[in-house]
């Protein structure tokens, strides 16, 4: 009996379930608040220096170019008839101009405060808004590597209880920086505890969520990211002050920190790691809430221990990280999904962080963003479960590669289709990375798949870092960027196609599990492994031939000869 059989026996998709993928969700509305909060935080107002009058009506204007101020360079000596429109500016004449050295004047009519404004982020300093961004992108990598490690060690829901209060004290601290180094500092942890939550939250549902169910599972939480997303603009919208919005989005996490306690730590953990105790009573836990007590009083120590001796007696005591690339299968998962993550992130956060240079209300495009994932992540999860995953992960990064370089041959004044292409393109990403995020939890066994996904989660936070970076090309070839951010994904899309199917397949609970199901026999082109669980005809006999087209065995089973020529196909 598999992990999977115990599952349907405390009730399947049950009122547990429900209740416990719900309460796991509800979160997640505001992770992209804290991912994309910077878009209005650290927006950049219209600006010129401040120039002071003294008594006698002299001063120092700002610089002007067609009448319209510069921001960040003022007239040495005072140019006041430049003010008067009457006045002709003087053709091919070099007036004197210095940096500003009394501050700036801002344009507060959107943003009331923003960390720019607070700290004269501007000009020769502008380089630190980004910076900012890339340290809590930094911060989330870190999280990605140490609390997912942390959370195959210690548990899922242990690192997501400190995840959540982590993040809650952060983002207040945030909140009441006094520096712009407090902030950044403030702003790391927060990323650090972002990365946990996301990661934990992740395994506890698919890990409590039938094969059957995984699908739609993972494209609810997709579709409540992206109500986040327009959540974002209203509340920005609403708060034009960088402190208060800080503080809205992060004290709703003391209250998630409340209800956590609530949560039930995934028995297929607890298995595996051999707190057998506490897996029967989260199992009957499970089986009395969803109406199912005779069933789970059936389930002891000693069942769960026979009915799994299988999965048991091939885990290690520990894993590490490098058991990602220890044996070939895990190795090969490992380097396809790095790539898929770290491009999918690159090109998605270099649209979703630019939202100022679009020419359009900040608000709206942030709404137009959002609004656009709902029929994306639609598509895609039909398309994940019909199609399967792998062909609908390649053909989402390399459409959305398509249409970002297409942007390159449409003039800067067609700006509603520039605007439209970018998108679609951003759509697209968005449907990846749902595909992904799914692809990944079911390619890793369970002792692993935390860490996986925690490096899975590291290439896209290595990919947000760089994202910034690839701006800098515009200041060389304007089609630089475009070029970057759309052959990216065109890349991965091209590597995920080596990536085996899992539509449809059981959670491998094992490596030896993952390294059957990818053996690749020489001859007539790729496949995948169809696993038969002891419910089916695993008595019979199987004849191995070498034209044969589908190669099926039972879990534990050794696979068939490598000689073997022939088509590995999945069930």
């Amino acid at each position: 009996m598999s992990f999977a059989e115990f599952l349907h026996q405390v009730g399947g998709m049950g009122r547990f379930q429900i209740i416990h993928t719900m309460l796991l969700t509800i979160p997640i509305v505001l992770m992209a608040s804290h991912n994309l909060l910077q878009n209005f935080t650290a927006a950049i107002p219209g600006h010129h220096c401040q120039v002071h009058i003294n008594a006698n009506n002299t001063g120092y204007p700002n610089a002007t170019l067609n009448r319209q101020p510069e921001k960040c360079r003022r007239f040495v000596t005072a140019q006041w008839q430049l003010l008067d429109p009457n006045v002709t500016e003087p053709n091919g004449t070099q007036l004197d101009t210095e940096p500003c050295t009394e501050g700036w004047t801002y344009d507060r009519s959107m943003f009331t405060s923003t960390i720019i404004t607070e700290w004269d982020l501007v000009c020769n300093l502008q380089k630190f808004q980004q910076m900012a961004q890339s340290i809590y992108m930094a911060g989330v990598l870190v999280g990605a590597l140490v609390l997912g490690g942390l959370s195959d060690r210690f548990g899922r829901k242990a690192m997501l209880i400190w995840s959540f209060l982590q993040l809650a004290v952060m983002g207040t601290c945030t909140a009441f920086a006094s520096s712009y180094i407090s902030y950044c500092i403030f702003r790391f942890l927060g990323g650090m505890a972002l990365s946990g939550f996301g990661l934990s939250t992740a395994c506890l549902i698919v890990e409590w969520i039938p094969t059957e169910f995984r699908t739609i599972t993972i494209a609810t939480t997709g579709f409540v990211y992206t109500l986040g997303q327009i959540l974002l603009a209203g509340l920005a919208y609403g708060i034009p002050d960088w402190r208060w919005l800080q503080l809205t989005v992060s004290l709703p996490f003391f209250f998630f920190l409340i209800y956590s306690w609530w949560f039930a730590e995934s028995a297929r953990w607890l298995v595996l790691a051999g707190k057998d105790d506490r897996a029967v009573k989260v199992l009957q836990r499970v089986a009395r809430m969803n109406g199912k007590w005779e069933e789970g009083e059936k389930i002891t120590t000693e069942i769960l221990k026979s009915k799994m001796q299988k999965e048991l007696s091939t885990v290690k005591s520990s894993y590490t990280i490098s058991d990602l690339v220890r044996t070939p299968a895990i190795r090969q998962i490992f380097c396809c999904l790095s790539i898929v993550w770290f491009s999918t992130s690159f090109s998605y956060y270099g649209l979703a962080m630019d939202l100022q240079n679009f020419g359009v209300s900040i608000y709206l495009i942030q709404l137009i963003f959002g609004a656009v994932d709902f029929p994306a992540k639609v598509v895609v999860t039909i398309s994940m479960s019909y199609i399967g995953r792998r062909i609908s992960l390649s053909a989402f990064l390399l459409l959305a590669g398509l249409v970002i370089i297409a942007n390159i041959f449409v003039p800067r004044e067609l700006q509603i289709v520039r605007t439209s292409l970018a998108v679609i393109g951003k759509g697209c990403l968005s449907a990846a990375f749902n595909c992904v995020f799914l692809f990944t939890t079911e390619l890793y066994p369970t002792p692993i798949r935390q860490t996986g996904l925690g490096f899975g989660s590291t290439m896209a936070r290595v990919g947000g870092i760089v994202a910034p970076l690839a701006k800098m090309l515009d200041d060389y070839f304007t089609f630089l960027p475009p070029v970057v951010y759309g052959a990216a994904p065109i890349i991965s899309g091209i590597v995920a196609t080596l990536l085996p199917e899992t539509l449809n397949q059981l959670l491998p609970d094992t490596v030896e599990e993952v390294e059957s199901r990818l053996v690749w026999l020489r001859g007539q082109g790729e496949g995948e492994v169809s696993f038969l669980s002891d419910s089916d005809t695993c008595g019979q006999d199987r004849a191995w031939t070498p034209k044969a087209k589908t190669l099926s065995w039972c879990l534990g089973s050794p696979p068939p000869p490598p000689s073997q020529q022939g088509k590995l196909q999945s069930c």
